[in-house]
């Protein structure tokens, strides 16, 4: 039985206001990353405070919290995100400065989508379209081979997973690609407030064989994410643990009413996984079944 892959999304855009046990700061992201792994959890995805820090001073702070991980776990998977900008460079550019530095994935997101909540009548409000051209999606595929990066893919909607089997098909995705399903959960990930304005499918049984359908005869490992909800209580992190499928948990993506800390998340997976008599892959098994070219 293929171990289950466990990636922890650590903060996101998620404030300490919402939740307190949020890691911010590069000494939390050390504390909470090397905490992570020892709960279970084979990858640690964070942001920095700000997504308008680009190129070298994006790369700077990133390895403030990212560099006594690996000094500490050198077999630490770990990746963060996309930065704010007008062109390619600005928004991706700082990569390869992480590569250097030992981080062995990035960010890989191929679409676009409106991102938001609803407003005083409920209907969708304040948004913002999280744009991904197809030419930039071609040049995040180039920018990944050259800089030996495994892709962490996000599908917020059915199209990006057409998309990305594309490459796969034409024998064109880097190495290391990991595709994460995203489904739009029961609270706004932008306010935490509940709501029906969201992006995606919702995170139910169904929704979930329909990308499995788009997945038939495809090699790619993927793992479920309820974004604005709890992967555990939605049931997709027992589905995916039963289908062969791996799990995506944290406080990025976290909704509800009470305030966990990322370390309880972890384990609620890692309890699921036992009691399917499904072993948890550790960083080194998903380096394996991942076929990370670093």
């Amino acid at each position: 039985m293929t171990p289950l892959i466990i990636e922890a999304a650590l903060n996101g855009a998620t404030p300490k206001a919402r939740n307190p046990n949020v890691p911010v700061s590069p000494d939390e992201i050390t504390a909470h990353g090397l905490a992570a792994m020892e709960a279970g959890a084979a990858i640690v995805h964070t942001h920095i405070e700000r997504m308008d820090v680009r190129g070298g001073d994006a790369v700077a702070r990133y390895m403030e919290g990212y560099a006594p991980i690996l000094a500490a776990r050198p077999d630490a998977i770990l990746w963060g995100t996309v930065a704010m900008g007008a062109n390619f460079e600005e928004r991706f550019g700082h990569y390869r400065g992480l590569a250097a530095g030992g981080v062995r994935m990035g960010a890989f997101d191929p679409g676009s989508v409106n991102l938001g909540t609803h407003g005083a009548d409920g209907l969708p409000g304040q948004s913002f379209v999280y744009a991904t051209s197809y030419r930039d999606v071609a040049g995040l595929v180039a920018l990944h081979d050259e800089a030996r990066l495994g892709p962490a893919i996000a599908i917020y909607e059915p199209g990006w997973l057409r998309t990305v089997l594309a490459y796969e098909k034409a024998g064109k995705l880097p190495r290391g690609a990991f595709v994460k399903l995203y489904f739009g959960g029961r609270y706004n990930f932008l306010d935490g407030q509940r709501s029906g304005v969201t992006f995606g499918l919702p995170p139910t049984e169904k929704a979930l064989a329909a990308y499995l359908e788009l997945l038939e005869g495809s090699a790619l490992p993927w793992a479920v994410a309820a974004i604005g909800d709890c992967v555990v209580k939605t049931g997709l992190a027992e589905l995916a643990i039963a289908y062969g499928g791996h799990v995506r948990v944290g406080l990025e993506d976290y909704g509800g009413e009470d305030r966990p800390d990322n370390i309880a998340l972890i384990e609620q997976v890692v309890a699921l996984a036992k009691a399917a008599g499904r072993p948890v892959a550790t960083p080194a098994d998903a380096a394996t079944i991942l076929d990370l070219p670093q």
